[in-house]
């Protein structure tokens, strides 16, 4: 039974479709490339303003240390200045006219063929930063040639200011080389950058994050193959952990799958027996009723002893069945007042328990969203439960915990045995009693958990056990 189940989920597994491409530009890889290049470019282009103040500033500067130059070999001849000199020294310069304005002498100017319009005048002394950014793209986006005028201190001689006349068309072009310049040198970074980085975070991440998808998806589709496991590497970060931690839960989950393969098979043989058990324990009842017809004290005491083993053993057979056919409980939730609801449980039960007392201490009363159907077979199955080990009091409480309300179950019984501990809430191992199915603990959790709450032993003593119903509570 168990093979055929793996061999059916297997061919299921086999008839499922592999995993679907990705586009490129889906895949984490290329977003990581395109990231890079991204980022940057955003960093070049921050750096790109500046680059081109800093080219204007520099061009400007040295016009202004040419004018000066000019200045000085003019004023070496002792005779007049040659005005044909002048002129071939001031276009070498690429210069349409220049004044400077020295201590204690008076202003020289040169250039005779000056325009008459300035329309760009600019003084290199005031501007600030913002300044020659805002400058550098006025200056690279205007669309005619315009004359300028700039004033500036002399690289040469702090003490010397000079302005200059220029042609704004041989700086415009000049600029636009050095621009196309840089963004050649930026996407060269760029791409190299993001190149670098890309085969980095491939290593890094992309690839071991690859092997671990591939490796969930093998395992998906056949867990029970061993060869699906993932071998962990020798790395101690975050992705060697990564690769630890998925390989015990593959190995652990698989282990729980096979386990629960032969349980499966277990339990449809468990289920077929205790149907044709219940039919032989129902002709056997029949038996005994007819047994007890006979007027016979000895024979009708035998026979009320078969009786209730007959009983007991019917009472399994169809818990058992019960078990095995439920699924997980469909939830019908409502808003509930926790103290109405816990006075109904013991209105319900009280009568039903006649050897208990069902008292309530401190209730913290709270709305919560609950099924009332099954909340009511949760309380029931540990009450009853205290009341089947031996107890005759039964103190309910209630707390106030972060989101959660607490109740607890208190009860004066002989308290839970080491073997009941370490099956608590195991289906038919958690039971005090020879004659128990040991299903009450393992219901009550289920049917608390589809509703978001919870079932926990506090504590257990030779006095009695508690165990605590955590229900999520409406603030």
């Amino acid at each position: 039974m168990a093979s055929d189940h793996i061999l059916e989920r297997g061919l299921k597994a086999a008839a499922k479709p592999g995993p679907v491409l990705m586009p490129l530009t889906s895949k984490l890889s290329a977003r990581l490339l395109w990231l890079t290049v991204g980022f940057v470019m955003l960093a070049e282009i921050g750096v790109f303003a500046p680059s081109m103040a800093r080219f204007r500033l520099d061009y400007l500067n040295t016009k202004l240390a040419s004018a000066h130059l000019v200045l000085t070999a003019l004023e070496a001849s002792p005779e007049q200045v040659d005005p044909v000199l002048r002129d071939r020294l001031l276009d070498q310069a690429g210069m349409l006219g220049m004044t400077a304005i020295r201590p204690n002498m008076p202003a020289r100017t040169l250039g005779p063929h000056m325009p008459s319009h300035i329309p760009e005048v600019y003084d290199l002394r005031n501007d600030t930063i913002s300044d020659f950014i805002l400058d550098a793209f006025i200056t690279m986006l205007r669309p005619a040639d315009e004359a300028m005028a700039v004033t500036g201190i002399s690289p040469d001689d702090p003490a010397v200011v000079v302005e200059v006349v220029l042609d704004e068309g041989p700086l415009r072009r000049e600029m636009w080389i050095y621009a196309r310049r840089i963004l050649f040198i930026s996407v060269f970074i760029s791409l190299a950058t993001a190149a670098m980085v890309y085969f980095s975070l491939q290593w890094l991440a992309v690839w071991p994050l690859r092997r671990l998808t591939l490796s969930m998806i093998g395992f998906r589709d056949a867990p029970e193959d061993p060869h699906r496991v993932i071998t962990p590497s020798d790395r101690h970060d975050e992705v060697g952990v990564a690769e630890q931690a998925l390989a015990e839960m593959q190995q652990e989950l698989r282990t729980a799958l096979l386990q629960k393969e032969r349980l499966a098979g277990v339990g449809t043989a468990v289920t077929k027996i205790s149907h044709d058990l219940r039919n032989i324990l129902a002709t056997a009842m029949l038996e005994s009723d007819r047994l007890d017809s006979v007027n016979d004290s000895e024979v009708r005491r035998i026979t009320a002893g078969i009786v209730r083993a007959i009983d007991r053993a019917v009472a399994l057979s169809a818990s058992t069945l019960r078990f095995a056919r439920e699924g997980l409980p469909q939830v019908k939730a409502r808003r509930m007042k926790l103290r109405a609801f816990l006075d109904e449980v013991r209105d319900s039960l009280q009568a039903a328990l006649p050897g208990v007392e069902i008292v309530f201490g401190q209730i913290a009363d709270f709305t919560f969203e609950g099924d009332p159907e099954l909340l009511h077979r949760a309380f029931e199955n540990l009450l009853r439960n205290a009341a089947e080990a031996g107890a005759t009091r039964i103190d309910i409480s209630v707390r106030r915990e972060d989101r959660y309300g607490v109740v607890c179950i208190s009860d004066n019984g002989p308290g839970l045995n080491p073997k009941a501990l370490n099956n608590l809430f195991v289906p038919f191992a958690g039971s005090t009693r020879t004659d128990g199915s040991g299903l009450g603990l393992p219901i009550a959790r289920e049917l608390l958990r589809v509703q978001g709450g919870d079932v926990v032993l506090e504590h257990t003593s030779p006095q009695g056990a508690c165990f605590a119903v955590r229900l999520p509570a409406h603030l």
